[in-house]
């Protein structure tokens, strides 16, 4: 079974984030627009608070809290 860049992309960060304590911030970087576009959609649909996504020139940054 082969998961989607999205999806690698997601799990990553997600396993980062629990790694961190309630009400931290992680940052992840992204340099591709799709994954822009759908890994915070993937962070909202998990419960988690996206705060910011912001272009970078190269590359995009997006925050996300950990609620629990």
């Amino acid at each position: 079974m082969k998961i989607s860049k999205k999806c690698q992309y997601a799990l990553k960060a997600v396993f980062e984030l629990e790694k961190l304590e309630t009400g931290a911030i992680l940052g992840v970087l992204l340099n591709e627009d799709e994954l822009v576009r759908n890994v915070p959609e993937s962070f909202t649909e998990q419960g988690r608070e996206v705060i910011e996504v912001k272009n970078l020139g190269d590359h995009f940054c997006v925050k996300v809290r950990r609620k629990k």
